[in-house]
């Protein structure tokens, strides 16, 4: 073991997407950095076993399927085949396998030193790094084998979640499965119940849906993802059932019984039962922070483990930051990654401009996609903010008519005094995409004007905005909103 800690300016206990952006965000400082991660693989749930490999199961589901031809007049490409899970998910690894070696390359090129192993606190400055397996400074062509003790003047705790594993299920049994593990399973089941109906278990729902199994979707609310525009999950519900999804909302699971081939009965609050061939459980996350010794920190733990942070995401010690699933919700890759940057920016003086904004927007993956940034309707209710709502759908969009899409739609929510944006909220084919027009409008203060002025290519799915912003413009007015797109062609 080393006698002196080697010292850093920041270090970061955590290799995933958050951790990543966080070692390159300082590195291109010059800032010295030590990243400790205790997977094997760096990359985190977000490219070993969530984001990534669900989205891109999702698209090999999507291509497997059919399903987007089938939108097609006189176009059948549905499944002709007994697809094996096999089938699917060679895509997954060899895309897994791509960002893993480019994020080492990444680490390696900006001279980061990365340890492997679990990282703990001694005090609020220094950390423990116990080896769980071959241990690695990238910088350095070898390392002493045993504990190492690194000092950082900062601190981002990026560890990540895990799923919850309720008690009520055998997970140990044969065809019981969370998030982590439904990506080994080794066929498609007839029949699967997903129990939570938040992102994970809507994603996934959809996903093997599409692919001809029979999907129950059980959650106790009464709706479906409350955090989005009630329109917009409304919509959302009716599509992903008409794609096959059975909803079981209300609804709580009392037991799980049977096992392997014999089938799994669930016994629901309702007093109804469910027969199914196998379970996915996406009954929320905890963080992943049992293993930091956060108390000899001074760190302070809500509930799951979540770390509460300040809006620089700051922890209530000064020096130590958090970012990304280990602070909750929305627990994206995506909001994962720019909280890091934030975090260390402001740890280390990078901040290049005062008044970062807290837009970041929420992309769902469900089939069809939803995409939303800004306020809802029901918050701006809440706030007492007169406002106006613009729509545009996809079938009355060239763009849209082209690809089949009957249930797109754009939203736009604009402040009524000034016209500002205020919101921007999408369902259909590239949700999560077109979202960034209004991103990028909302960044910069605009009003409707700019989407007026705007010329879009055609056909296009980007002209949905001055599509939705002439009917915004015409209901402001008490105009009839029909000529709407026609005004916009």
């Amino acid at each position: 073991m080393q006698t002196e800690p080697k010292a850093y300016d920041l270090v970061i206990i955590g290799g995933g997407p958050a951790g990543i952006v966080a070692a390159a965000t300082a590195k291109a400082s010059h800032k010295t950095v030590a990243l400790v991660d205790s997977h094997r693989e760096l990359g985190g749930a977000g490219v070993n076993t969530g984001t990534v490999p669900s989205k891109t199961l999702r698209e090999t589901a999507l291509a497997l399927s059919g399903i987007e031809a089938r939108k097609l007049t006189g176009v059948d490409l549905s499944l002709k085949y007994d697809v094996k899970v096999a089938d699917f998910m060679r895509h997954e690894q060899h895309v897994k396998a791509g960002f893993n070696a480019m994020i080492s390359h990444l680490l390696k090129s900006h001279k980061a030193d990365v340890y492997m192993g679990t990282g703990s606190f001694m005090d609020p400055h220094t950390i423990r790094i116990q080896p769980g397996h071959a241990r690695q400074a990238m910088d350095q062509s070898s390392t002493a084998e045993g504990e190492i003790v690194l000092r950082g003047e900062s601190v981002l705790i990026a560890t990540g979640s895990s799923p919850l594993r309720p008690a009520l299920f055998p997970f140990d049994s044969a065809n019981i499965y969370d998030s982590d593990t439904i990506l080994s399973l080794d066929g498609l089941p007839e029949r699967m119940a997903v129990v939570g109906a938040g992102v994970v278990g809507s994603e996934y729902a959809c996903t093997f849906a599409i692919l001809g199994t029979h999907v129950d979707l059980i959650d106790g609310r009464d709706v479906l993802l409350p955090f989005l525009d009630a329109e917009v999950s409304r919509a959302l519900t009716a599509a992903m059932g008409r794609n096959g999804v059975v909803f079981h909302l209300n609804e709580n699971i009392l037991d799980c019984r049977g096992r392997g081939e014999s089938g799994i009965r669930l016994y629901l609050s309702s007093g109804s039962t469910l027969m199914v061939d196998a379970v996915l459980v996406a009954a929320g996350r905890k963080s992943n922070t049992e293993k930091l010794n956060l108390a000899a920190a001074g760190v302070a733990v809500g509930e799951h483990g979540v770390i509460p942070v300040d809006d620089h995401f700051r922890t209530c010690v000064p020096h130590i930051y958090a970012a990304g699933d280990v602070i909750g919700f929305p627990a994206l890759a995506s909001t994962s990654m720019e909280q890091a940057r934030r975090a260390v920016s402001h740890a280390l003086g990078l901040e290049s401009r005062v008044g970062i904004s807290h837009l970041l927007p929420n992309g769902i993956y469900t089939i069809p996609e939803v995409s939303m940034v800004g306020e809802t309707e029901e918050s701006l209710q809440k706030q007492g903010v007169d406002y106006v709502v613009g729509r545009a759908r996809y079938q009355d969009n060239a763009r849209g008519r082209i690809i089949g899409d009957t249930d797109g739609f754009l939203k736009l929510l604009f402040r009524r005094e000034d016209m500002k944006l205020l919101g921007v909220h999408i369902m259909g084919e590239q949700a999560t995409e077109i979202v960034h027009v209004g991103l990028m409008a909302m960044l910069s203060g605009c009003t409707a004007d700019v989407f007026i002025e705007a010329c879009f290519n055609a056909p296009t799915l980007g002209a949905l905005y001055k599509n939705a912003t002439i009917d915004a413009r015409l209901s402001a007015s008490g105009a009839n909103a029909a000529s709407s797109e026609l005004a916009a062609a």
